[in-house]
């Protein structure tokens, strides 16, 4: 089934995790929107400058964003209301894991292509 996935973090640099996600998500149908502020495509998608600038309803949060650039977002991450985040390797805090669970979100420590390519996302 076809999610909406937000990558936080997404770069153009195809040797990077967060634009191998990217690459994998859409080519597992997800309807995928990137976020960096410093871009405006990748992968032939717009990018979105902040979390704020999402207007889609979101399956999907997968972060790949270090845990004290994150912190400054929770605010417009817990607004944006997803129904899961994932917290990639290295973006992982567990204050920040329990301000998402008190606002009812749904959030996991794995590796979003692991999860795609095991079938377990």
């Amino acid at each position: 089934m076809s999610e909406t996935v937000v990558v936080l973090g997404a770069s153009p640099k195809p040797e990077r995790y967060s634009h191998r996600a990217v690459t994998l998500l859409q080519a597992n149908g997800h309807h995928v929107i990137p976020v960096n502020p410093g871009q405006s495509f990748i992968n032939e998608l717009p990018v979105a400058r902040s979390l704020s600038d999402i207007t889609h309803a979101v399956d999907t949060v997968s972060i790949y964003v270090s845990p004290n650039l994150l912190e400054r977002m929770m605010g417009d991450l817990i607004a944006l209301a997803p129904k899961r985040v994932i917290f990639n390797p290295g973006s992982e805090r567990n204050d920040l894991s329990s301000r998402l669970n008190d606002a009812g979100i749904a959030n996991e420590e794995a590796c979003t292509l692991v999860l795609l390519r095991t079938g377990q996302f």
